[in-house]
């Protein structure tokens, strides 16, 4: 059983084992969600659950018990919690009190996208975080249709690789104006107030990408430069964006509450409430001050 053990000054020993292990995962389900995609998967037609928080397909939950399955095999759950959205909601109230005093905690979700996916437009994602006391120190963010998965430890980078194992160093752009900037946004999830806000901001171009895994991957590509949420009458949970949010930073991007302050995962409440920025990092803070002014006028 693996063990991970924390160094001090945010090093920690073992991750290389640890991130072979959720990269195997990530393509693995990845590989599901493109059979059941394409329609070669032997497991039927498939299958389309309406729930009050979003569709669920029969891929979710194939891809999901595929990760859970292989990270549970090789970390057990002694030393490691696992939160998964297609697992939480039937997690009990004690459960969920337990797993919110792990200090290592996978959040997985393992099919970011699933609207996207349903309606076919290639943009839908696998994210699989390690947390550590709230913090994520391993990333894998899988971009099934495009071949690519995206990974990052804590200090260490971040990389994508091809399916044959080509591996290539990740860096965000150096666009250092905010006129300069592209945005990526949703083509769904936008309300009025998001709207606004999106007018008042101006950025050179607008992009429209589904998951938020594949959306801060155009960042770090640097075919994008900035993606902002903001809840509303729901927000976004953890599992959206702990896998994303590493990939970003350890790219050199940021990626924070509008007031600069990180995210925090395993909370007790999984919605990231607010205000959220990510961007190449080289105009955060203003970006932030701006789009908190523009949203004080807006609800004035």
């Amino acid at each position: 059983m693996i063990v991970l053990k924390y160094l001090g000054e945010q090093r920690y020993e073992g991750l290389e084992e640890v991130v072979a292990i959720a990269r195997s995962a990530g393509w693995g389900a990845a590989n599901i969600l493109r059979s059941y995609y394409r329609g070669t998967s032997n497991n039927g037609d498939l299958e389309i659950n309406e729930h009050k928080d979003g569709p669920v397909t029969a891929a979710d939950v194939a891809a999901n018990h595929y990760i859970l399955e292989t990270l549970q095999t090789n970390f057990g759950t002694e030393y490691f919690g696992y939160l998964s959205e297609e697992t939480y909601k039937s997690l009990s109230e004690p459960s969920r009190e337990l797993l919110r005093y792990q200090p290592w905690v996978w959040i997985i979700d393992p099919l970011d996208g699933t609207r996207d996916f349903i309606d076919k437009t290639g943009e839908y994602a696998v994210h699989i975080a390690l947390v550590h006391e709230g913090r994520p120190v391993l990333a894998v963010v899988a971009w099934p249709e495009a071949q690519k998965l995206y990974y990052a430890t804590l200090s260490g980078g971040t990389f994508v690789e091809t399916p044959e194992g080509v591996t290539t160093s990740m860096a965000v752009s150096r666009r250092n104006a905010i006129a300069d900037l592209s945005l990526v946004a949703s083509r769904t999830h936008r309300d009025e107030r998001f709207n606004q806000l999106l007018r008042q901001l101006p950025f050179k171009e607008k992009h429209y990408v589904g998951s938020v895994g594949c959306k801060i991957a155009t960042i770090i590509e640097q075919q994008a430069d900035v993606y902002i949420s903001l809840s509303g009458k729901s927000a976004p949970k953890d599992w959206d964006m702990a896998a994303p949010e590493l990939i970003l930073s350890e790219a050199g991007g940021k990626f924070t509450h509008f007031d600069g302050t990180p995210l925090m995962y395993n909370q007790g409440d999984i919605n990231q409430w607010g205000g959220l920025m990510a961007s190449n990092g080289h105009c955060h803070e203003a970006l932030c001050q701006k789009a908190s002014e523009i949203l004080a006028q807006i609800d004035r």
